[in-house]
């Protein structure tokens, strides 16, 4: 099993700035790739941007490209989302997501993948 704990999520204003961050335990070795994804309320789970650990691939949804930032700390098995510039649409839960291959876990949703809890990204106007 992988567990995985997200917090930085809160309550901002339409142009401010969050930092997001999942820790990772357990049996994480089998575990390359680290995604983060959102579900506003009414709709569906998308993907958001995503990383392997070994930092060789970076992808992002068209919506997040130029404003957020994965990255990543394998030492503490961590992984970061640094969002800027954010706006009402980016109201969702935000959860850290893991699953062998990064190409997969994008088309599938992390279909059979580790999920964390989520934590609750609110940005008002």
């Amino acid at each position: 099993q992988v567990q995985l704990v997200e917090s930085g999520g809160g309550l901002v204003q339409a142009g401010d700035s969050l930092r997001l961050s999942c820790a990772a335990s357990g049996r994480t070795a089998s575990s390359s790739a680290m995604a983060w994804f959102r579900q506003a309320p009414g709709k569906g789970r998308e993907f958001v941007a995503g990383t392997t650990w070994n930092g060789d691939t970076a992808s992002y949804a068209d919506s997040v490209k130029g404003r957020f930032t994965i990255s990543g700390d394998t030492a503490k098995k961590s992984i970061y989302l640094q969002m800027i510039g954010l706006q009402p649409e980016d109201t969702a839960v935000y959860y850290c997501a893991s699953a062998p291959n990064l190409r997969a876990m994008v088309m599938t949703r992390n279909r059979g993948g580790y999920w964390g809890q989520g934590t609750q990204v609110t940005v008002s106007s």
